[in-house]
């Protein structure tokens, strides 16, 4: 049988059909949860991203401004809280930081409590931007749902909570 004889409904329908047929004795449920679940990340973050664009940031930068501006005034973490915060290496956070300050939508500080360390501020300028990108993403992420109503989206945010919860024990 060839692809396009195959009745299915979406990519990964095809996908568990395929191998359905090559290979009867597997268990494909797995299979699917986890194929739909990279495919909706593919196409999510990729409809992110256009929106992070729009103000000029990719998804790390957003990320960090983001955690930033969420941990409250006065908008400033230690390097290590925002690291661990945004599960990363610390390497990868000071290449982050020097771009962004490059940028002016950070600042980094002398830190009071350990003057071996600095501090990382939100400038005005990031907070403006990070300002506007929230509000911007969370009307996308509301319209990317546009689909399920209120209790669809409910119930869709109770199962994967529990599949996370399976992942991070």
């Amino acid at each position: 049988m060839k692809e396009n004889d195959m009745d299915y409904g979406d990519a990964v329908d095809a996908i568990k059909q395929q191998w359905q047929l090559e290979r009867p004795d597997l268990s494909l449920d797995a299979m699917g949860i986890f194929g739909r679940l990279k495919r909706c990340s593919m196409l999510m973050t990729d409809r992110l991203d256009n929106t992070f664009a729009k103000f000029d940031l990719n998804y790390w930068e957003f990320d960090v401004l983001a955690t930033l501006r969420r941990s409250g005034a006065p908008y400033t973490l230690a390097p290590t809280e925002l690291f661990s915060i945004m599960m990363i290496t610390s390497g990868t956070m000071t290449h982050r930081m020097k771009r962004l300050e490059a940028r002016g939508l950070i600042e980094r500080l002398p830190n009071p409590e350990d003057a071996r360390s600095q501090l990382v501020k939100l400038s005005q300028t990031g907070f403006e931007i990070i300002n506007k990108a929230a509000t911007a993403h969370v009307d996308n992420m509301e319209s990317l749902l546009a689909g399920l109503n209120d209790t669809k989206k409910k119930e869709l945010d109770v199962k994967l909570k529990e599949l996370l919860a399976i992942f991070e024990t």
